[in-house]
């Protein structure tokens, strides 16, 4: 009997949560896909949880059952903002395969890179949009053009080259070769540009 009532009630909770982001994403602004997506997840577990609490057939649960559902109501609106709008937004791989479906179903290896220089970066606008992302998270400001790392900003990314270092795989394989080159990939970066501020 509480299963079924605990799937019904989660089967509101995804009907809410699709209905909450397309709503969202088609007629409101949204500044971090990730942040909205996330948000709408909350919205969802808690316009669930209300229903849960307040409707006759659902009575059958005591209070802690009900916090534990609206536990995992969020945990399953973070794993959805995550793994879905999230990833398809970021994901370079998906970029591919799209730019591959685009160009009739084949591009020259060795032109790659060129297609992620000349295509990808403008075609996702990728430096506007990581750039606000970090804005919004509050890692970067911009000061007279010049793109400055915040406290915040400065402890993440020393923990993601902590990360990065001691905790990704040391025999990874690209493209054909295992090797440890991404776990300093700044490991062969030139030392000479012009690029920074004063």
């Amino acid at each position: 009997m509480k299963i079924r009532k605990f799937f019904a009630a989660s089967a509101l909770f995804l009907a809410l949560a699709v209905l909450i982001y397309w709503t969202h994403v088609t007629f409101l602004p949204v500044n971090v896909i990730f942040y909205g997506a996330i948000a709408d997840g909350v919205l969802a577990a808690a316009v669930t949880a209300v229903a849960v609490w307040l409707l006759k057939p659902f009575h059958v649960f005591n209070a802690f059952e009900k916090f534990q559902m609206l536990l995992i109501w969020l945990l399953t609106g973070y794993a959805l903002a995550i793994s879905v709008p999230t990833v398809l937004d970021r994901s370079l791989s998906f970029y591919i395969l799209e730019k591959l479906q685009q160009r009739g179903g084949g591009i020259q290896e060795s032109r790659f890179a060129e297609v992620f220089t000349n295509e990808y970066v403008k075609e996702y606008r990728l430096v506007d949009v990581r750039l606000t992302e970090q804005m919004e998270s509050g890692t970067v400001v911009i000061n007279d053009g010049c793109v400055h790392l915040t406290p915040k900003g400065d402890r993440l990314a020393s923990f993601n080259r902590f990360f990065r270092t001691y905790f990704l795989p040391r025999q990874r394989l690209l493209m054909g070769q295992y090797t440890d080159d991404l776990t300093d990939p700044f490991r062969h970066s030139t030392s000479q540009v012009t690029y920074t501020c004063k």
